[in-house]
């Protein structure tokens, strides 16, 4: 993707990110895909997951097309900018990824299988990059809502990091931390290869298995 990106690979800090606004980037409808709704009050008794693994077209449609996945949205989190614009955060001077929203059915699916999708739709020992897009925005990373979330994430990681090693990929660079608040992107970003399936994908995994039947 990358169409705004300044390629920066160090993090900006607090005092410099961008102000910012405080009105959200909405309003925003249902699923393109699963005519669900993408934003809250979910069902009861589902979970969340959010994660970012490159960009973000790419990203969001390995999630929709799992089992028991009941919606996704795309958005940005892990940063310091309220409500930023797409070009803000591909400017490298928000602190944002791009991350996916994952609201699943417990019952249905489980927290590790998702982990395991995430780890294998991307190559998690890229350092500030997916492929040829590059930025702090396209980092790998976990953004954990509950220490227990955090426990397994850390959990997979390490173990799929044994066997990328083994494998002869460099270690995983995924940052595993809590989860902050999470600002939707654009409606036209919202399951972008649904409505454009010639759209652009960067993503690629390593194709080293993630050992999700050993965890969870």
């Amino acid at each position: 993707m990358g169409l705004f990106s300044t390629r920066t690979v160090a993090m900006v800090t607090p005092e410099r990110a961008l102000p910012g606004r405080s009105a959200p980037l909405g309003p925003f409808g249902v699923h393109a895909v699963l005519g669900t709704s993408i934003v809250p009050p979910f069902p009861d008794a589902t979970e969340q997951l959010l994660v970012g693994l490159g960009c973000f077209w790419g990203a969001e449609r390995i999630f929709w097309q799992l089992p028991g996945v009941v919606t996704t949205a795309v958005g940005y989190a892990g940063g310091y900018t309220p409500n930023p614009t797409y070009e803000e955060v591909c400017s490298g001077r928000t602190g944002h990824a791009e991350v996916v929203r994952v609201v699943f059915d417990p019952a249905s699916t489980s927290l590790a299988a998702l982990l395991a999708a995430f780890f294998e739709g991307h190559d998690p020992t890229q350092v500030m990059r997916q492929g040829n897009d590059v930025g702090t925005q396209y980092r790998s990373i976990v953004l954990a809502g509950s220490p227990a979330q955090r426990a397994l994430a850390l959990e997979i990681r390490d173990e799929y990091d044994k066997r990328l090693v083994a494998a002869g990929f460099a270690r995983i660079a995924t940052e595993v931390v809590e989860a902050g608040e999470f600002y939707y992107a654009e409606d036209y970003h919202q399951q972008y290869l649904a409505k454009h399936p010639d759209g652009y994908c960067g993503l690629g995994g390593t194709g080293v298995a993630c050992p999700v039947g050993l965890l969870g």
